[in-house]
């Protein structure tokens, strides 16, 4: 089975799952039920392009560690597959942010021709108020 992003196949044996007690209020199953979620995943390791790779390592995110390893904590469902799913969900967003690619604007220049009829348009229109305004019967 593969996890898929956008443009991203990523192999799901590249991801280690690892279930732990959540924390928090939890009743009377609290201290016997391991429900909450650690994901761990090596970006070295992984079958990612380099490109995406990079950047995933250069993203100032506190879930990547030092050592190139993404760890995410899903402890906000009750169900273990939930929490699963929602921590490949975050995986996954977080692959798609660093594969992002943002477009590089060239800055432009308007015409001659357009700064000139601009500045035409203006006048016209300034001397329009103009003719508004007190007319002096002499």
């Amino acid at each position: 089975m593969s996890i898929q992003s956008p443009s991203v196949m990523l192999r799901e044996d590249e991801v280690e799952f690892i279930a732990i007690r959540a924390q928090g209020a939890g009743g009377q199953n609290v201290n016997k039920v391991s429900n909450a979620i650690h994901l761990r995943f090596a970006i070295a390791s992984s079958s990612l392009p380099e490109v995406i790779k990079e950047r995933l390592l250069q993203l100032r995110d506190q879930r990547v560690s030092a050592d190139g390893v993404v760890v995410i904590k899903a402890q906000s469902h009750r169900s273990l597959e939930r929490n699963r799913i929602d921590a490949l969900t975050r995986l996954r967003e977080l692959i798609a942010r660093a594969a992002f690619v943002p477009v590089v604007r060239r800055p432009t220049k308007p015409s001659r021709s357009a700064q000139k009829k601009r500045v035409e348009s203006k006048v016209r229109r300034g001397l329009v108020k103009v003719l508004r305004g007190r007319v002096d019967h002499q």
